[in-house]
Order: C-alpha cells, then sequence, then structure tokens
C-alpha cells in the first residue's frame, strides 16, 4: 500500500464518514495528479502530496455530509477543491466545476477522464457570464474572498425556492456575515473537524430570505 494511501485511511479513521475502496483510491489517484500537474500549472501552493491530504481531501470531505439535493456547483473550483472530493464521495449528485482560467479547466478534464468520474462538468467561464440551464440545490465555494463577493457574483445560481450557498471557511466569519445584502440570511454555521489540520474550519449555510 502507498504511503499516500495508508495516511488517507488513517485520516478517515479519525472521522464518521464511510469511505468505500473505489473512493480512496479516486480520493488518492486525485492528490498524486494534483501533485504531477502542480509543478508545471502551479495550482496549489501546498506542495507535499501528504500535507495536500489534509488541507484539500479531508478538508473537502467533511462537507459531504452537509450536502442537500442533487445539483451543486463549486464557484471559483480552482484545481477542483471541493468540487472534485465531493464528487468521488457523492457519485448519485451532479457538480458543475467553474474556473476562468483554461489550464485549471485542462487539468479537470484530466483528472475526470483518468479517475473515471461521471458526475462532473468542468466548464470555463467567470461566475457573474455563467448561464446554467438548470439553477443548483447548493453553490460551493472555498476560496472567494468573501461571503458578501460569493452571494453577489453568484446570487443567479440557486434554486429561488430551497437553493442555497454553502461556503467553507476558516474561522467563525461574523465580520463577513454582518456585511451580507440584506436579502440574504445565515441559515446555519456549522463547526467542522478536520483531522491533523490547524486552526478552524466551518461551513457556513445562507440562503435567501423569505
Amino acid at each position: 500500500m502507498s504511503a499516500l494511501r495508508a495516511k488517507l485511511d488513517a485520516l478517515i479513521a479519525q472521522t464518521s464518514l464511510e469511505v468505500s475502496d473505489k473512493q480512496r483510491q479516486q480520493l488518492v489517484g486525485y492528490v498524486e495528479l494534483l501533485h504531477k500537474w502542480n509543478k508545471a500549472y502551479n495550482l496549489t501552493s501546498v506542495r507535499d502530496p501528504l500535507e495536500m491530504l489534509v488541507k484539500h481531501i479531508l478538508d473537502s470531505i467533511v462537507v459531504s455530509p452537509h450536502l442537500r439535493g442533487e445539483r451543486f456547483i463549486d464557484v471559483g473550483t480552482g484545481p477542483g477543491l471541493p468540487g472534485i472530493p465531493l464528487a468521488i464521495m457523492n457519485p448519485d449528485k451532479s457538480f458543475f466545476l467553474l474556473d476562468s482560467l483554461g489550464k485549471r479547466i485542462r487539468f479537470l478534464k484530466q483528472v475526470v477522464h483518468e479517475l473515471g468520474i461521471h458526475n462532473v462538468t468542468p466548464v470555463q467561464s467567470r461566475v457573474e457570464a455563467f448561464q446554467p440551464d438548470e439553477n443548483f440545490d447548493g453553490v460551493l465555494s472555498r476560496a472567494f474572498a468573501s461571503m458578501t463577493d460569493m452571494v453577489e457574483w453568484c446570487h443567479h445560481l440557486p434554486k429561488t425556492d430551497h437553493g442555497v450557498f454553502l461556503a467553507l471557511k476558516g474561522q467563525h466569519p461574523k465580520d463577513e456575515i454582518d456585511q451580507l445584502p440584506d436579502w440574504c440570511s445565515v441559515t446555519e454555521i456549522i463547526s467542522l473537524t478536520v483531522p491533523e489540520l490547524e486552526g478552524d474550519r466551518h461551513l457556513v449555510i445562507l440562503s435567501r430570505k423569505e
């Protein structure tokens, strides 16, 4: 067994997540591709694949139990975070991964092809210009500058009746919450536990006010 797989198994064992052997293989395969392409494409500042398991994989998949619905979009996905790990964890849900940079989309297409991931659609577009055929149950973001920017730029993406914004944040973002526009409200803030990750992690769920 590879060192990456052993490390991933040890990390997952510290959570209550159920992850099949195939999913674990795909998650390790994704880290290997990220590490390989990172040398030329500079996709992430994290250089060590073992560190990627904590900071990218576990940090993404801990959100999995909180996904409600079938159709999601990861805006500003970068190299596919949290979209690729969440798609691997939820093969019955569909994920659109949106980024404006061509090199990132090329990488994502390669990942989807090599790992046999059938529920991901990479899209090269600026988020405010993207007009989907159908709106989304959840709009995910891990790297947006602020939640205000996220909801303003992505306001056209969630389903009008029950769609939500899911913002992955570090420490409790009280200042950002105070600055949200009037039409948007926080429905839940979930404290996330990521094994071996220093610092706080929170998932902020936002929706349109009724």
